[in-house]
């Protein structure tokens, strides 16, 4: 049991590290500007860090899922194939009974 508990506050402690890490990459923390805009890689970007930036964003109101300074379509398309294959992607690894 003693090992048990040593695992769970390492996956714990490992996980808070990542949060904290990726906290410094989500929309909307200022870095994009009218002139300085996101483009197609850092939408796939916010696309993998979404639940994270969502979570943060009920702390922090500037945080967004999503940028709003963004070239447009581009960032639109790498947001939206982020999302689809790492949440849908997740589907394909499950087992059917």
């Amino acid at each position: 049991m003693k090992m048990k508990s040593k695992k769970c506050f390492l996956l714990v402690a490992i996980l808070l590290a990542l949060m904290v890490l990726l906290s410094g990459c989500v929309p909307g923390d200022g870095t994009y500007t009218a002139q300085n805009q996101a483009g197609f890689f850092w939408g796939i970007w916010h696309g993998w860090v979404a639940p994270i930036s969502l979570v943060i964003g009920l702390f922090n109101h500037d945080i967004r899922i999503y940028e709003i300074n963004n070239s447009g379509w581009w960032y639109d398309l790498g947001y939206y194939l982020a999302v689809i294959s790492g949440f849908g992607g997740i589907s394909l690894f499950r087992k059917k009974k």
